[in-house]
């Protein structure tokens, strides 16, 4: 195996640390071209120097390399940190890219007298506390309406120190008139009231809603008590608003308190994270990151970078997460779940859908937006992945079908620019072969299919797809190689057990990815020419059954009944036709035999 690197590049792999850590490479101009993590530097390190890689990138990638740096860390944890960090910092040209650069909003509670609560879309260090960040600003307004309407807060921003109070500064604003603010720029509120507040907002803010309303609750009781009814009653109105709050979220489970959960999926380009938030069995936030693919990323690295970066973005704490699959690293009093059953099991299958609807959108909305950029890059990648000369614009797939050689028909599907193109498919009644005889079959359909072609000048396909293993492949070429087509016309074969892809010279198989776009194409002309093929036979098995039925009255032979058929298309309406129509069909004779046979079934039956 011939090498493209330097003895001192793998020198410098062989010498690194057995511990985990963040290794980097450099390119000839000392520029980061690519950042990872490993649990063992010099294992994962040396793995690129091996051997030669299935992904192309990858390939490319090493050739690349000029140097290698490191940076040990103490725990896995650390290390998945400060890749994320590094990738963001450096975004080097070969490691995903995040693509979920926005801004989000947040909550603040400002950090002075008698605080304030706002939304804000950057952080300022100036001691205030941030809640979020929310993923839309509906959201953020719902909640600051439902805090407002709880808790008479100030939104001015005046300087309500206890020396400009005391000196009674300002005067009370149109706020504190219609019951807003309850004055305490002119001391009407105390301090401690206010911040009392203040503290049943941030746990509203934290999702804990029971804490607060078991609180309300309680001081409504001790009103109520007292007999200051028409205080209780405010409390009461106070305590509906978080209720129908809380009922505005999806309620998962009452047993779940406090968990994160992470899904994932992926297509060929892009990877995809969501995440829900739940707190007091209640989904209270959600998202979904999207990551653009470089080299051929493992889905575990991607949903543990996708897992460190929400939980950075989010400034989650909480130290439950549910998670589709082990992701192989450590995260530091995190307890790791992969549920099989219960509620845990349906809150995942839960983000799951919503990670694969969003997936669907993405691809839906690229489409609208450029459908011809998306058809070429797809045919292009299917060009790339057959290892075709010319881009595959026109395919055509065939299928045998019978019942141990029964009434063996065959199908033909045709996608142009990899979409059906339903008004090229052709079925064949197969002449010259008897029983089951599969690879029999296929050549006298390829044969009949392109000598047609051939004769009326019609477009010859770009690229042929054969429905089954070496056997019906290699009748398919010796057709092609008698009608002089083999070589200008690319040709493979499908085999259903394993989904390998066969080459007619090639005694290895091809294995694409199952999330590939290329493979979807080819099982889609693969299932269409199945299904288009199917259709035909039980079609052409229920005529045949009719037509039997008819022979077996005596006086009607095959002949007879096919024209009959032909004209009535079924029994039911031949039934119902009269004596004069049929025997203008068929003469009188052998019409009467028919009307008597049916009238003679109808008075038995």
């Amino acid at each position: 195996m011939g090498t493209y690197f330097s003895d001192d590049i793998k020198n410098l792999a062989s010498h690194l640390p057995n511990l985990p850590g963040v290794y980097q490479y450099f390119d000839n101009s000392g520029k980061i071209i690519y950042v990872g993590k490993a649990k063992d530097l010099r294992k994962r390190v040396l793995s690129y120097f091996t051997k030669i890689h299935d992904n192309r990138k990858t390939n490319i990638l090493v050739k690349q390399i000029a140097d290698i740096k490191h940076i040990v860390v103490e725990t896995e944890e650390d290390a998945l940190l400060l890749e994320n960090n590094l990738i963001k910092k450096y975004q080097p040209k070969y490691n995903v890219l995040l693509k979920d650069d926005k801004s989000f909003p947040w909550i603040c509670v400002k950090n002075e007298p008698f605080p304030r609560v706002m939304y804000l879309r950057n952080i300022v260090k100036d001691g205030s506390q941030y809640f979020g960040p929310y993923t839309s600003v509906p959201m953020v307004r719902t909640i600051l309406d439902v805090i407002r309407h709880l808790f008479p807060i100030r939104n001015c921003n005046l300087n309500l120190s206890k020396s400009n109070i005391e000196r009674k500064t300002y005067q009370v604003c149109l706020e504190y008139q219609i019951g807003n603010c309850l004055g305490p720029c002119q001391s009407l509120q105390k301090e401690d009231d206010y911040n009392s507040n203040i503290l049943h907002i941030k746990e509203i803010l934290k999702g804990n809603l029971t804490s607060v309303v078991n609180h309300l609750r309680l001081k409504m009781n001790t009103l109520a008590g007292d007999y200051k009814f028409e205080e209780a009653e405010i409390i009461k109105n106070k305590i509906s608003i978080l209720e129908h709050y809380k009922s505005k979220s999806t309620i998962v489970s009452s047993s779940i308190t406090n968990v994160d959960v992470f899904s994932f999926d992926e297509d060929e380009n892009n990877a995809y994270i969501n995440f829900l938030r739940v707190v007091d069995g209640a989904i209270i936030q959600s998202h979904t990151l999207e990551f653009k693919k470089r080299l051929k990323e493992s889905k575990e690295d991607l949903l543990s970078l996708g897992i460190i970066e929400i939980r950075q973005k989010f400034h989650l704490t909480t130290n439950e997460i549910l998670v589709p699959f082990s992701f192989g690293f450590q995260l530091k009093d995190i307890k790791v779940i992969i549920p099989k059953i219960g509620d845990k099991f349906k809150l995942l299958e839960l983000s799951q859908r919503n990670v694969k609807f969003y997936k669907l959108e993405r691809n839906k909305e690229l489409s609208l937006r450029n459908p011809t950029e998306r058809t070429d890059r797809i045919l292009n990648k299917l060009k790339s992945d057959l290892r075709l000369d010319v881009i595959p614009r026109r395919i055509e797939c065939f299928d045998n079908s019978n019942i141990q050689g029964a009434q063996p028909v065959a199908a033909c599907v045709v996608f142009i620019d990899g979409k059906p193109a339903k008004r090229e498919y052709r079925h064949f009644n197969v002449k010259t072969v008897d029983g089951p005889n599969d690879f029999a079959t296929m050549e006298e359909i390829i044969y009949r299919r392109y000598f047609r072609v051939v004769s009326e000048k019609g477009q010859l396909p770009d690229l042929i797809i054969v429905d089954g293993g070496k056997g019906q492949l290699t009748s398919a070429v010796n057709t092609l190689r008698k009608l002089g087509l083999y070589g200008s016309i690319a040709i493979i074969g499908i085999a259903k057990r394993l989904e390998e892809i066969i080459y007619p010279e090639d005694p290895v198989p091809l294995y694409l990815d199952k999330n590939s776009e290329s493979l979807r194409i080819i099982q889609h002309l693969r299932n269409e020419a199945h299904r288009f093929g199917i259709t035909f036979h039980r079609n052409k098995r229920s005529k045949e059954f009719i037509a039997n039925e008819l022979t077996l009255i005596p006086g009607i032979g095959n002949k007879t009944a096919d024209t009959l058929m032909k004209k009535f298309k079924s029994v039911a309406q031949l039934k119902s036709t009269s004596l004069t129509e049929i025997s203008k069909e068929i003469g009188i004779g052998k019409a009467n035999l028919i009307v008597n046979y049916f009238n003679l079934k109808n008075s038995t039956s």
